[in-house]
């Protein structure tokens, strides 16, 4: 065999630019091995010395060549390597290995061959690409949207107050979950209902972020949402936005005919204050007395994975959270801390609105024997997204691992089973009934009063006290 295909073999796995050389290094070759040959002849070196010499040779004039034909980051323009940043952290993170079966690098080595045009050009690059890989999970946030998530984690928002996602199985884009005290609440929207279009504008033609910003807005503006609703209705209503207080931990102590004592405690998302305000509320309700606790989960479109595994480890004494794996396979997990707050009874509420965050601390608590969930099957979101900054104020969410529950199940796009269900809307089989069925199953999340979940609940409380 000569040399330089040797070398380069032994290269071409480890250095994917060379790849693309093969070409060039078969002609260097035919030039060089001929020189290498008669000095190896006329001189009687050894061929390990003088092998040696012509390999650091070439090798030094194939990274020379490399260096001066390649687009070196310095080279590239400022959208350019925006562009970069994007591609890179996709590279480097994403579950799927294969890139939804295509060449990374290559899209990459296409997208960069000319100047993008503008900054609102390289957007739109970011977003191509990252549409190649199918996951309306995995996207592009403008520096407005990526500030607006942020925000929305972090407490407070400005809009109609609608969780919106992506139905598994449609595409379509659907409500999560209302905000409580939201405009959409108000308006009577529900879980499952179909977003069709906004303001005119067909949903089916927009990302989730870009349906998400559309909705947001300055306070007192309106805004038409055209929505077929889970009974078929279809309607157009129009919204006035509104600042919407995000007050993740509602809590009171109810008392039964029976005399019990059971602390209700509402965590409606997972921001950055929803862990310290669940450990509020159960020292709170402790030293009130409460002989059980009622965790309602219903319609909680979840929020911070951290925050998730924080309130988990509050009533899981020992025993694993959650499971993540990424594309490599590699599991890796949270496990409980042994600093429970309390050891009383626990009954968990959920329904086709809980999703993500709220999964993972009810499957850890029903995996873990630590409560019984009593209500309706859960959304399904098992996927995790990591958030990457770019250096203009952007940013993309990058799907980095899915999640498994502590007895290994995948819930994307399945949910999990209460131990108990109980559809608060079951009996309703009239469809000009069933949207007012949903208003009042609504309402009885905020008040509690003749809700046939929470009353399930207690029952199965009272009989562990």
């Amino acid at each position: 065999m000569g040399l330089l295909p040797l070398i380069t073999r032994n290269l071409l796995p480890e250095v994917p630019m060379l790849r693309s050389l093969h070409p060039t290094l078969s002609r260097l070759q035919k030039r060089f091995l001929p020189w290498a040959s008669k000095r190896l002849i006329a001189g009687q070196e050894s061929w390990r010395r003088v092998g040696g010499q012509c390999a650091a040779a070439v090798l030094v004039l194939i990274l020379s060549w490399v260096g001066l034909g390649a687009s070196p980051a310095q080279a590239l323009t400022e959208d350019q390597k925006i562009f970069n940043e994007a591609w890179r952290a996709v590279s480097r993170a994403y579950l799927d290995e294969s890139f939804n079966g295509q060449n990374w690098w290559k899209l990459r080595e296409q997208a960069l061959k000319k100047p993008f045009r503008d900054r609102a050009a390289t957007h739109d690059a970011i977003r191509e690409m990252l549409g190649t890989l199918d996951d309306p999970f995995t996207r592009f946030l403008s520096p407005e949207q990526y500030r607006s998530l942020r925000t929305n984690t972090a407490g407070e928002l400005t809009g109609v107050g609608l969780q919106i996602g992506l139905d598994g199985e449609s595409g379509q884009l659907v409500v999560v979950t209302p905000l409580s005290g939201s405009p959409a609440e108000d308006a009577g929207f529900v879980p499952q209902d179909v977003i069709e279009a906004i303001d005119g504008i067909p949903t089916e033609k927009l990302t989730l972020d870009e349906a998400a910003e559309k909705m947001r807005g300055p306070v007192g503006s309106p805004v038409l949402l055209s929505v077929r609703h889970v009974d078929g209705d279809h309607e157009d209503v129009t919204l006035e936005r509104a600042r919407v207080e995000i007050n993740p931990v509602n809590f009171k102590l109810r008392q039964t005919d029976s005399g019990f004592k059971a602390g209700y405690i509402r965590l409606s998302q997972f921001n950055s204050n929803a862990a310290e305000d669940v450990a509020i509320a159960v020292r709170d309700l402790e030293e009130q007395g409460a002989q059980g606790y009622v965790l309602d989960l219903r319609n909680n479109p979840g929020g911070l994975l951290q925050a998730g595994i924080e309130i988990a480890r509050q009533w899981i004494d020992s025993g694993a959270i959650v499971y993540t794996v990424n594309r490599q396979g590699v599991l890796d997990g949270f496990d409980a801390t042994g600093r429970t707050l309390t050891d009383a009874p626990l009954v968990v509420l959920v329904n086709r609105g809980t999703a993500s965050a709220s999964e993972i601390l009810a499957g850890a608590l029903q995996d873990n024997g630590r409560a019984l969930l009593v209500g309706d099957r859960t959304f399904g979101k098992g996927l995790i997204q990591s958030l990457f900054d770019l250096s203009d104020g952007s940013g993309v969410a990058v799907t980095v691992a899915k999640y498994e529950t502590p007895n290994h199940h995948d819930i994307n796009k399945l949910g999990i089973e209460p131990d108990k269900l109980v559809e608060a809307i079951a009996l309703v089989k009239k469809p000009k009934l069933l949207k007012k069925a949903q208003k009042l199953s609504r309402a009885a999340v905020k008040t509690i009063e003749g809700d046939p979940v929470y009353e399930a609940a207690v029952e199965l409380l009272e009989q562990q006290a």
